[in-house]
């Protein structure tokens, strides 16, 4: 019984810590969208036409 506790709790945490990879994934993805855009604005700017 406890072996059965043990596999449902790390199947429980492994299941956890892959859907926050996800998320994190995902957020990084919308940094580097943001990031993009800020650097093409600086670009422009710098050029003279803001």
């Amino acid at each position: 019984m406890k072996r059965l506790m043990a596999l449902l709790l790390l199947a429980l945490f492994s299941m956890g810590t892959l859907s926050a990879c996800n998320t994190m994934a995902g957020a990084g993805k919308d940094v580097q969208k943001a990031g993009e855009k800020v650097e093409t604005k600086a670009e422009d700017c710098k050029d003279g036409k803001c």
